[in-house]
C-alpha cells in the first residue's frame, strides 16, 4: 500500500498505457508515422516549456524538480493522445497541434480547471483550421486483443483517478444505443455491432479522454449526466448524419456546460498529487 507521500502518481499509469498502444500500433499494425510522433512529442515539451516560461517571466530550469513539473505527465499524457489519435502528411501539421494542443492548457481556463481536453481542443482545431490532418479509426482494425486490452488498462487509468463513473456513463450510453439501432432497429449481424464496438479511438476516447478528471465536472452525478449526454448528442450526429468521430467533435462542444455543473452541483475540484489513489481514504483515516 502506498502512503500519503508515495512516487507513484496515477498518471504514471496513464503515459505506461498510453506508450503501449502505440508500440502496438507501430510493431502490431505497421504503423509508420516516426516523423508524426516525434514532432508531437518533442513539439508538446518544447511548447510546454516555452510557454511556461513566459508565464512566468522568466527562462526556467530544465532539470530538477520544476524541470521534471514542466517535461512531465499533463504534457506528455498530451503528447501521446496526438500521436494515438490524429494522423497527418506534413510536419508542420504535427506542430500545429502541438502549439494548440499546448495553449488550450494555458488560454481556456476557469479556475484550477481546463474549459477543455487540451489533446482533444487540439485535435479539433487543426482538423478544422488545416486540410492535411484526419482522425483515423479505421487504423485500429477490430481485434479482439486490443479491445480487452484498452478495456481493462483503461479501467484501471480511471478507476485510480476516481472517474470510472465517467467513462461507464458514455461508454454503456453510446454503446447502448449503437445495439439498439443495429441490432433492433436495423437488423445488423452481431459481428457488425461487435466491430463497430472495437474500434481503438472509440474505446481510447471513453477511458483516457473523456474521464480525464481536470475537464470533467466534479460531482459523480454531474459527470454521469454531462457523460451520457456526451453520448447520446455524439451518437445522433454518427447515426443520423453520418458524422465520423462524433464523440471528440461534441466533447469539444460540450466543454463549457462543465463550469455550468459544477456551479449546480457543488463538488470539491479534482487535484492532481502523487497520493492521488489513496486521497479520499486517508481524509477518512484522519477524520476519524
Amino acid at each position: 500500500m502506498f502512503k500519503e507521500n508515495s512516487p507513484f502518481d496515477p498518471r504514471y499509469f496513464q503515459v505506461l498505457f498510453q506508450l503501449i498502444f502505440l508500440c502496438y500500433g507501430i510493431f502490431f499494425l505497421q504503423w509508420n508515422d516516426w516523423t508524426h510522433y516525434i514532432i508531437s512529442i518533442i513539439g508538446c515539451l518544447l511548447f510546454n516549456y516555452l510557454t511556461e516560461s513566459i508565464k512566468q517571466g522568466k527562462m526556467l530550469p530544465a532539470f530538477g524538480k520544476q524541470g521534471w513539473n514542466l517535461w512531465g505527465f499533463s504534457v506528455m499524457i498530451s503528447a501521446m493522445s496526438l500521436c494515438l489519435l490524429l494522423k497527418t502528411n506534413h510536419w508542420y501539421t504535427s506542430l500545429v497541434a502541438c502549439f494548440l494542443t499546448v495553449l488550450s492548457k494555458y488560454i481556456f481556463r476557469i479556475g484550477k480547471k481546463h474549459l477543455f481536453n487540451p489533446s482533444a481542443f487540439g485535435i479539433v482545431a487543426t482538423l478544422l483550421i488545416t486540410k492535411d490532418a484526419w482522425l483515423s479509426p479505421g487504423q485500429w482494425g477490430s481485434n479482439a486483443i486490443l479491445f480487452f486490452l484498452i478495456s481493462v488498462l483503461g479501467t484501471i487509468v480511471v478507476t485510480r483517478v476516481q472517474k470510472l463513473d465517467t467513462s461507464l456513463a458514455f461508454s454503456l450510453t453510446f454503446i447502448g444505443l449503437l445495439y439498439w439501432r443495429q441490432i433492433f432497429v436495423l437488423g445488423w449481424p452481431l459481428d457488425y455491432f461487435i466491430h463497430s464496438i472495437s474500434s481503438g479511438s472509440l474505446l481510447l476516447f471513453g477511458f483516457f479522454m473523456i474521464s480525464d478528471p481536470k475537464t470533467s465536472p466534479n460531482h459523480r452525478v454531474a459527470r454521469i449526466i454531462w457523460a451520457m449526454s456526451v453520448a447520446i448528442i455524439a451518437f445522433y450526429f454518427s447515426a443520423f448524419k453520418w458524422i465520423y468521430n462524433t464523440p471528440i467533435w461534441i466533447l469539444v462542444a460540450a466543454a463549457p456546460i462543465v463550469p455550468i455543473l459544477d456551479r449546480f452541483f457543488s463538488s470539491k475540484p479534482f487535484e492532481w498529487s502523487s497520493s492521488t489513489v489513496y486521497i479520499r481514504s486517508i481524509s477518512k483515516i484522519k477524520k476519524e
